[in-house]
């Protein structure tokens, strides 16, 4: 049975991993070494996993979210939000050894990111200990979201937990640097998002942006691997995604770039939430490219209105 075949929307999403406050700069002006320049910064709750965890609430899925957090106004409030979202945030930790995590991203004057720095020391508090206490929130799930910010011995305890209880395990390869983490799981990943570094990473071979029959390569080489399925983003180039049975590049939605910040998380979210509702995985993908180009138009890293019929009228479905 294939990983989208075995999903139960009537049972909750559980998400664990990241969570955190994004800073965004968008440069006004070319940027100079040594020098500065004005910009437009805004602040927004962020990070990989708790974006994809409020994607799938808006789109009226029941979450159930595991994150860390610090003992400060920041982490305090970024639950209170998921919350009143209707996120069961109830497992998550609140600890004093770190603060709650933050994002920096540079922009280009032009768009896409630039540089981007982080500190999510707190995810640390995510140990193997505190998901083994909590392995009642893997046995009532209906599929599992990740990404790679966890540690190793942390994400060999979730794919133990997951293995046991026949769980679904969807997946972000996160930064080049953490995608790595995920190579001895690929044969229990039924979803894994990358984009074209991070594939390049997982395969140990480089995957231009722009070379479509590159990216559906790595695709397909992921899925022999074990994915059921593998999505490669290429930005405005789009996405090739391969299964056992089918493969294939669907084009980025034309749209106006005002901040890439959670796009790919988008992607990932409304992807997740079309197989669950039983649609097949091209249009699954077709999609997420949707909702990925709604987010890009966005100040922040979520559509706050996201629905099933402004994905489709994205599209330009009549």
């Amino acid at each position: 049975m294939s990983f989208w075949e075995s999903l139960d929307s009537t049972r909750p999403v559980l998400v664990i991993g990241t969570s955190g406050l994004d800073l965004i700069a968008a440069p006004q002006e070319p940027l100079q070494v040594g020098d500065r320049v004005p910009a437009r910064i805004r602040t927004a709750f962020g990070g990989v996993a708790r974006n994809v965890a409020e994607n799938l609430a808006r789109l009226e899925h029941e979450v159930r979210f595991i994150t860390a957090v610090g003992q400060d106004p920041e982490g305090h409030y970024l639950l209170e939000h998921l919350a009143n979202l209707g996120v069961d945030v109830s497992l998550s930790r609140v600890v004093d050894e770190h603060p709650t995590g933050t994002y920096i991203g540079l922009l280009r004057p032009e768009g896409g990111l630039h540089y981007g720095v982080h500190d999510m020391r707190v995810i640390d508090a995510l140990t193997p200990d505190y998901l083994k206490a909590h392995e009642d929130a893997f046995a009532q799930a209906d599929v599992l979201f990740i990404d790679a910010n966890l540690s190793p011995a942390t994400l060999r305890t979730i794919f133990r937990l997951a293995r046991r209880h026949r769980l679904p395990v969807a997946a972000d390869a996160t930064s080049t640097t953490l995608a790595p983490r995920l190579l001895p799981y690929l044969d229990q990943i039924g979803l894994l998002t990358q984009n074209h570094l991070e594939a390049s990473a997982l395969l140990g071979q480089t995957i231009p942006q722009d070379d479509f029959a590159a990216a559906l390569r790595a695709a397909q080489a992921l899925v022999a691997r074990g994915v059921d399925l593998a999505l490669v983003t290429l930005a405005e180039f789009g996405v090739c995604y391969a299964t056992p049975y089918l493969s294939g590049h669907i084009p980025a939605v034309r749209t106006e770039v005002r901040d890439p910040t959670g796009a790919g998380d988008a992607l990932t979210a409304t992807v997740l939430f079309a197989l669950r509702e039983g649609l097949p995985p091209d249009e699954a993908v077709r999609l997420g490219t949707a909702a990925a180009a709604l987010t890009l138009r966005e100040p922040g890293t979520v559509v706050p209105d996201l629905s099933l019929e402004r994905l489709y009228a994205a599209l330009g479905a009549p």
